[in-house]
């Protein structure tokens, strides 16, 4: 009796010991007697003990390499230091398994040489403005490589691109002298911008003080001649009615002569007397000492 309960004890012992449960994004490769047997996905599962192994486990999420800087030399002979970042996801646990030792040596040494036999064909200048289009024949390159390994390249970024020194630092003064010439550039404008606006504000206020200008010789022509043609209108006026008064000669003659006083009353030092106002001035004399005596 003993026997067979301790029997039953070690079965049960072996089914719960070979009773596995696969995680989530895991696969359990199976191998039965040292050969491929199968590949466990998500679940429960049973292996035969004694026969049946797990030869790997394999992660199936995405993972992501940082592989150290590697030295380069471009075209025009600048060794620079590059290092890379690999995305990649296993997508065959049985060809990652089987399909090559030690997988990540391998991606390691192979986008070395990609990246070395990309950046020989490319000149310095064309290397640091050119990521995108590295990372895109890189990542083309190792994916087409890593098929056979059931590996799939996601994504490849090139992290740092390092110089040599001597190169950092005539970058640096270059990059100084376009940011000097930008600015001398700027200010230039800014003056030159400044110097138009002046211009156009001088013009404005020339032409402003010449309308202005402009506008008081013609308001004080329309003044004059408004005022001269009323004169006009007047002298006009004292015509017509002392002609339609019909005045005697006598009469216009005194008028001459009041006119002439005005006028000898002025500051003229010569006064030329017509003959008619000769006459006139006799005839008052006479007038006048006839009403005396």
């Amino acid at each position: 009796m003993a026997v067979i309960i301790i029997i039953a004890i070690i079965i049960i012992a072996l089914i719960i010991v070979n009773i596995r449960v696969v995680q989530q994004a895991r696969a359990f490769v199976i191998e039965r007697l040292g050969a491929y047997k199968e590949t466990w996905n998500v679940g429960l599962h049973v292996k035969m003990p004694f026969i049946d192994r797990v030869a790997k486990i394999v992660s199936l999420k995405e993972q992501v390499a940082d592989f150290p800087p590697q030295p380069v030399i471009t075209k025009d002979n600048v060794t620079m230091q590059i290092d890379t970042v690999v995305y990649f996801q296993i997508t065959d646990p049985k060809l990652f398994t089987y399909g090559i030792e030690q997988p990540m040596v391998a991606i390691e040494n192979l986008s070395a040489t990609t990246l070395r036999n990309i950046i020989g064909d490319l000149e310095l200048d064309q290397c640091l403005t050119s990521r995108d289009i590295i990372n895109s024949k890189m990542r083309a390159i190792l994916d087409e490589a890593t098929d056979p390994w059931g590996i799939k390249v996601n994504r490849v970024e090139l992290k740092n691109i390092l110089p040599p020194k001597e190169i950092q630092n005539a970058m640096e003064k270059q990059m100084k002298a376009e940011r000097e010439r930008r600015e001398a550039i700027l200010r230039a404008e800014g003056e030159k911008r400044a110097a138009i606006l002046e211009a156009e504000g001088e013009k404005e206020s020339a032409i402003l003080r010449a309308d202005a200008k402009k506008q008081q010789q013609i308001l004080e022509a329309e003044g004059e001649a408004e005022a001269i043609l009323k004169v006009q209108t007047a002298t006009a006026e004292g015509i017509r009615l002392i002609n339609e008064s019909a005045p005697s000669d006598a009469v216009l003659r005194i008028k001459a002569l009041e006119a002439f006083t005005a006028a000898a009353n002025g500051t003229a030092t010569k006064i030329i007397i017509p003959s008619e106002i000769q006459g006139l001035a006799g005839l008052a004399a006479g007038v006048i000492e006839a009403n005396k005596e």
